[in-house]
């Protein structure tokens, strides 16, 4: 497994094909992903523990345990843990270089 740290916590590669790749991703209370898009990559996420903000195609909304997004290609979304200690699941389709980032709070925004 591959652990990558982040400004805003961590993932946890627990599966990398050339079909699919699954991430833990563990986000510390009261930090947040960039607002982001993706071309091709087609990503699941389920909420394994604590309570965040999805905000997707400019709305927000609340998730917990058990609740699950589909986040296609084209769809803007950004990840929010302003409760609490937040961990995903994340399953999506191989492209991992596939983001633009829009807005980022530790300055990492690149437009493609």
């Amino acid at each position: 497994m591959k652990k990558v740290m982040k400004p805003w916590g961590w993932e946890q590669w627990f599966a990398q094909t050339r079909h699919y790749v699954g991430k833990i991703i563990f986000i510390r209370k009261k930090h947040r992903l960039s607002k982001q898009v993706h071309r091709v990559k087609h990503e699941t996420i389920y909420t394994d523990r604590g309570r965040w903000v999805l905000e997707i195609r400019g709305r927000k909304r609340r998730m917990k345990p058990g609740s699950v997004a589909v986040i296609p290609p084209g769809t803007v979304h950004r990840f929010t843990a302003p409760y609490q200690d937040v961990r995903l699941l994340e399953v999506s389709t191989p492209q991992v270089t596939d983001v633009i980032r829009l807005e980022d709070d530790y300055g990492r925004t690149r437009r493609g």
